[in-house]
């Protein structure tokens, strides 16, 4: 009985197979190397992530999770309607990079730019921002509450929101000076805008929207 050949077909299976399960290292080489980035490369970079640029490097964020994601558009359907109703500007979500500082850029959840400040708008980011709000991610609270509180009272935002799910707390802070006020606000509590005057929230729904929509259904 002869000998059975393998056929070549096999061979390429198992190579196509093996090449798959590789890792596409090689995609990065036609990225600049960390500390290389400029600005035009930065805000040319198509992705569906949120990245942000500080000084030639990029830094992507996580995934935002359905809780997290559920909090940004409740607020943001409520910010958005209040603006839009009253011609106040304009409310904007992320992905959209705002320029903090010369050559540091950050991607708020929401931000609000006033009508008199629409010259802020720039072809890919904007110059500044009236109102920003971030939901604070667990795998990095302390960019959300301590650096960027630093850049954005720097960058002279009148007002920064900081919605923390993990303690259940609203933190709206109004720029004196340099630094920011602080007024923290928690379940049962209204939260106000001092920017947006007559704006106002009820922290217990906002974090109820968290649930998943059938389940509001039911404690409705």
């Amino acid at each position: 009985m002869p000998a059975v050949r393998e056929r070549p077909v096999a061979r390429v299976s198992r190579s196509k197979s093996a090449l798959a399960r590789r890792p596409a290292w090689d995609v990065a080489l036609l990225f600049p190397d960390q500390g290389q980035w400029s600005e035009v490369e930065y805000l040319e970079l198509d992705s569906n992530r949120l990245v942000e640029f500080t000084d030639g490097h990029i830094e992507v964020l996580p995934m935002p999770t359905f809780s997290h994601q559920r909090i940004t558009h409740w607020l943001l359907q409520r910010l958005h309607n209040f603006v839009e109703s009253r011609g106040l500007g304009e409310v904007l979500f992320a992905p959209l990079p705002i320029r903090v500082a010369p050559r540091i850029y950050r991607e708020p959840d929401i931000l609000f730019l006033a009508t008199e400040h629409a010259d802020w708008e720039e072809d890919q980011c904007s110059a500044g921002a009236d109102l920003v709000v971030e939901v604070v991610s667990p795998s990095n609270k302390k960019r959300d509450l301590v650096q960027k509180r630093a850049e954005y009272a720097r960058a002279k935002i009148p007002e920064y929101w900081i919605v923390n799910p993990q303690d259940g707390t609203v933190c709206v802070l109004n720029l004196k000076t340099r630094v920011y006020e602080e007024r923290r606000f928690v379940a049962g509590e209204i939260a106000t805008s001092r920017v947006l005057a007559g704006f106002q929230i009820s922290v217990s729904d906002l974090f109820n929207s968290t649930r998943k929509p059938r389940e509001r259904r039911k404690r409705s």
